[in-house]
């Protein structure tokens, strides 16, 4: 399953930052995939640079282009089934910097 979750992130990363036009969609990042065992169901994972509005923006975006970017996984990857794609937030890398925040006030 990692080397189809790692399959799909890379053709999705592709597709989103070569292939898709639309403005809403700003500075994405796909960050990880999990797929369904059954192939049918896949969760992207994104994180977006900018602020919450531009956030939500990407996502509604992404979600819109939902059909193309689950032709471009069909094309590109030989699944017996194209999952279909649903897409989140991941919020790791403020989480992350968030924790150095705190680290970084205790060390003074």
């Amino acid at each position: 399953m990692r080397r189809v979750d790692e399959a799909v992130r890379a053709v999705l990363s592709d597709a989103i930052t070569q292939g898709l036009k639309d403005p809403r969609v700003g500075f994405v990042t796909v960050t990880a995939v999990k797929t369904s065992p059954d192939l049918r169901h896949a969760t992207v994972y994104v994180s977006v640079l900018g602020s919450d509005g531009e956030r939500d923006d990407s996502l509604v975006g992404l979600r819109s282009a939902h059909g193309y970017l689950q032709r471009r996984v069909a094309g590109e990857l030989r699944l017996k089934h194209t999952p279909a794609l649903d897409f989140a937030f991941d919020d790791s890398v403020q989480r992350g910097m968030r924790i150095t925040e705190i680290l970084q006030e205790g060390e003074e």
